[in-house]
């Protein structure tokens, strides 16, 4: 009886951990677990250390590691080292936090939505699909065969280069470009 239940427990684990192992991505040189929040994870990619620095600026921690669920668009160092030179200093400073916190909130949407789901809402809505933001904006989504991009509100245009990092309180989708509201 011991073996048989040593046996089921043995195979109970081989069957639950591909699954957890094909839920877990690789960004920036680092796992991203499907079992911690954005945050957690976020402050482990070499990729997006401005990110994670922009948001801590912002006082956005908290928000990012509550249930949620978010939809989070991350730009990565390369994508805010395409802003004009001094543009992530500036915007960094005490004095321009409500400004910052309109442009990372920009990139979060409400609720959990994965690429798949993206893409039924671009097909649905005839090539695009309008996004409502936390900061009360709208981003554009649109595909290219099977990429997607965003549109932001001044008509810059961002590529998802990686899609559907799951986290406990919702997904991140790695985008190419820092997305501007009006």
């Amino acid at each position: 009886m011991k073996k048989l239940i040593i046996s089921a427990i043995a195979l109970a684990t081989i069957a639950i951990a591909p699954n957890t192992y094909a839920q877990t991505k690789m960004v920036g040189g680092a796992a991203m677990y499907p079992t911690k929040n954005i945050v957690e994870n976020a402050v482990n990619s070499k990729d997006h250390t401005t990110l994670v620095a922009a948001v801590k600026a912002a006082g956005l921690v908290e928000t990012l590691q509550s249930a949620g669920p978010f939809t989070v668009f991350a730009p990565t160092n390369e994508a805010f080292n395409k802003l004009p030179a001094g543009t992530v200093e500036t915007l960094t400073k005490p004095e321009n936090k409500a400004t910052l916190t309109k442009i990372l909130t920009y990139h979060v949407v409400a609720g959990k939505v994965s690429a798949a789901e993206l893409m039924a809402k671009i097909k649905a809505g005839g090539g695009k699909a309008e996004l409502s933001t936390v900061s009360g904006g709208v981003l554009t989504a649109m595909a290219d065969g099977k990429k997607i991009y965003l549109v932001d509100e001044k008509g810059g245009k961002s590529w998802v280069t990686i899609a559907d990092v799951n986290q406990s309180n919702g997904v991140i989708h790695v985008v190419s470009t820092v997305l501007m509201p009006n």
